[in-house]
């Protein structure tokens, strides 16, 4: 359900009010938290994210052809100007499709790392269903799912 802003309403001088701040962040970190439990208990390639795994991943790799899910996450390039335009014309493609599609939530930067002060990026949900979609379809998950059962860190 979308609620129209107040007439006059200036999001770009809105107030940040703490709570609300807080309750977004416990959000975004059960979320993240939720993640990596399913991640030690399913193989990444056994995984799915949501019923639109096979149409986001293809989408991300037409709209994004260089984009390579075993790399770093260049923030500033995706936080850029041209990026936030790239992503947003991507994510709006499943604004009636993917609930919650643009709430914050948390990405690592690199698949080789845990969650981490330095290697994590809040970004929109859709953007981490791509991302993450990617990197379980590459393999690049199944790590965390093999330290979790005893074996070694592929």
């Amino acid at each position: 359900m979308s609620v129209a802003a107040p007439a006059g309403f200036d999001p770009e001088k809105a107030d940040n009010f703490e709570d609300i701040e807080k309750q977004f962040a416990v959000k975004a970190v059960q979320h993240m938290s939720t993640y990596w439990a399913i991640l030690e208990k399913v193989p990444g390639t056994k995984l799915r994210l949501t019923k639109m795994d096979d149409d986001i991943y293809e989408h991300l790799m037409k709209d994004f052809p260089e984009f390579d899910p075993a790399k770093t996450i260049d923030e500033d390039e995706m936080k850029s100007k041209s990026g936030k335009e790239r992503w947003r014309k991507f994510m709006m493609a499943y604004e009636k499709k993917v609930d919650d599609y643009n709430f914050g939530t948390m990405l690592r930067s690199n698949p080789k790392f845990e969650y981490g002060k330095d290697e994590t990026i809040f970004v929109p949900r859709m953007q981490f269903y791509a991302v993450e979609i990617a990197r379980n379809r590459n393999g690049l998950n199944d790590w965390i799912y093999k330290q979790d059962q005893g074996g070694e860190n592929a």
